[in-house]
């Protein structure tokens, strides 16, 4: 009899021999056994392998390498010790110039399979420093009774368990380095099994560490975990309940802050608030932004999905006036206040809900040379079909997700009258799946 795993389904028992057809979306390798579509962990295209069903469906199994029978040129020895069962990555086990080849097809299959089109100019993608990039993560906690320990990290892959770490190398190494001797410091708590989360917030130079409770600090543990963290130069925090109730452990509130050299601009923001995990990327996205839409000083810019300014302050210093456009209204708070702390008056910031626009707001009824758009993973369509009215000749649309991107892209081609002129990747995070780009269209 099969081995069983969710739903009850049957799991073929051993292990089965594959060749690998290509890379699937999200990183995995793709196979075919008797007609059905197999997705394996760890393999890359090309190579022939045996694996290990893990789940068993209707349209679809998923399996997980056992052997690497015939490896790939392009595979290398992965940077971490838990990259095989971890799922905070993906792609460490290829090279990174060929990860970055990766996203880049994903990002051109997009185009094609989903809206039928092609990219005339695919520029060279971005691409920072592989490693210790990432400055912004939720780890999960658990204290494991039976074993006596508390685990801090990510999930496993396909799994509510936490990975057993000590490092994690694609985390800032202020706080990558450090997760063995936290998860000690948390399991001399009494509140240790009433810890479930550490978010992770970073700044050109200060950390912050907010820690998910569910039963109260001890006097003695708000002095243990205060102490720790203040000898590695982190600023604690607690949160007891939902998000306004994040407060320091101790002392005043500390401002992050992060600064984009070229433009000279200085950014603040709260720990809780939405930035890039990578900087060096997000500098030179901005850099590339500014390059690709070319603002002149006697244009008006539209900016969609603003969030805290990040492209609305470089963008109003090229051009006569931005308004950016935000549905949270402590992101639109914190834009303003960053306008004025860098000394940029061309720029007005509304707070409207981009998925269901109105004709009655303000920035509805003005007209703009060019928008930039930079929307969540579910994309821009319900604000698409308003660009033409605005007067819009360019647009340029920063995505992290290929398939919105794509879809988007039909509709301003084949809808509305624009053309797709360029488009490239950006690196965001390396040893994901996850592709982050830039497209630029022009009103024909």
């Amino acid at each position: 009899m099969g081995r069983r795993r969710r739903g009850g389904k049957k799991l073929p028992q051993g292990s089965f021999e594959a060749q690998i057809e290509s890379l699937s979306h999200d990183g995995r390798g793709v196979t075919h056994v008797s007609g059905k579509t197999v997705f394996i962990h760890g393999a890359l295209p090309g190579e022939k392998v045996t694996f290990n069903y893990s789940r068993v469906q209707r349209r679809y199994d998923e399996g997980v390498v056992d052997e690497i029978l015939q490896a790939s040129s392009q595979r290398v020895k992965p940077g971490c010790e838990n990259f095989s069962v971890c799922g905070g990555c993906s792609l460490q086990h290829l090279g990174s110039g060929h990860q970055i080849t990766y996203k880049q097809q994903t990002l051109l299959d997009a185009f094609e399979h989903i809206a039928g089109i092609e990219a005339p100019i695919v520029m060279p993608p971005l691409i920072s420093e592989p490693w210790g990039y990432r400055r912004k993560a939720r780890l999960g906690v658990k204290y494991v009774a039976k074993k006596g320990k508390v685990l801090i990290g990510f999930r496993e892959r396909g799994s509510s368990f936490i990975t057993v770490m000590q490092r994690c190398p694609v985390l800032h190494p202020r706080i990558g380095e450090k997760l063995g001797e936290l998860a000690e410091v948390i399991q001399s708590l009494s509140v240790r099994d009433k810890l479930p989360q550490i978010e992770v917030a970073m700044g050109d130079e200060a950390i912050i560490l907010i820690f998910r409770l569910l039963s109260p600090l001890s006097a003695e543990d708000a002095e243990t975990l205060g102490s720790y963290c203040r000898g590695q130069n982190w600023h604690c925090y607690i949160q007891e309940g939902g998000p306004q109730t994040v407060t320091p452990l101790e002392g005043d509130a500390v401002t992050l802050s992060y600064q984009l050299p070229q433009q000279q601009l200085q950014f603040e923001f709260l720990p809780t608030d939405f930035t890039q995990v990578n900087t060096t990327i997000n500098r030179q996205m901005i850099n590339q932004a500014m390059q690709w839409l070319k603002p002149q000083s006697d244009e008006n810019l539209l900016d969609l999905f603003c969030g805290l300014g990040n492209f609305t302050l470089p963008l109003a210093q090229l051009s006569s006036s931005v308004t950016g456009i935000e549905g949270d209204v402590a992101l639109v708070e914190r834009a303003w206040k960053n306008a004025h702390n860098n000394d940029i008056t061309n720029v007005d910031f509304q707070v409207a809900n981009l998925y269901e626009p109105g004709d009655d707001q303000s920035w509805m009824q003005q007209q703009y040379d060019a928008v930039l758009l930079d929307p969540p993973r579910s994309g821009a369509q319900e604000v698409i079909a308003l660009l033409p009215r605005l007067g819009a000749r360019r647009i340029l649309y920063v995505s992290c997700y290929p398939g919105t991107l794509a879809r988007d892209a039909g509709l301003l081609v084949k809808e509305h009258g624009y053309k797709l002129l360029q488009a490239g990747v950006m690196d965001m995070f390396p040893h994901t799946a996850h592709v982050e780009s830039m497209a630029l269209f022009e009103h024909k």
